[in-house]
């Protein structure tokens, strides 16, 4: 298992993804990120359920810098409550792994 995740969230635009992206990059935060859409996304909101277009937002970092990342997602998020969300990245190319770690080391 690597200390590594791989952070989702979701936009209503592209370029409110790519915004968010940008500044997670910028600050370390992340490694990289992918934009990924649209998607289509079935939900429950407000107590209904909904369905909407959306652009899903990948970011890779590590367990150490998650909380800094999601506190970031949340502050600058468009939405009141989005979804972030990690899952481990358990298996990854040595390479790809140590670019993670080092790329999100604080300066």
């Amino acid at each position: 298992m690597t200390e590594c995740v791989q952070v989702s969230t979701a936009t209503e635009t592209r370029d409110q993804a790519v915004a968010l992206a940008a500044g997670a990059v910028e600050q370390r935060l992340a490694a990289g990120a992918q934009v990924v859409g649209p998607v289509v996304s079935v939900f429950w909101h407000l107590g209904k359920q909904g369905t909407g277009e959306e652009w899903q937002l990948l970011l890779k970092t590590t367990k150490d810098r998650y909380p800094d990342l999601e506190n970031y997602l949340l502050d600058n998020h468009p939405w009141d409550n989005p979804e972030v969300c990690a899952v481990p990245i358990t298996l990854g190319a040595d390479r790809c792994i140590e670019w993670v770690q080092k790329s999100v080391e604080p300066a």
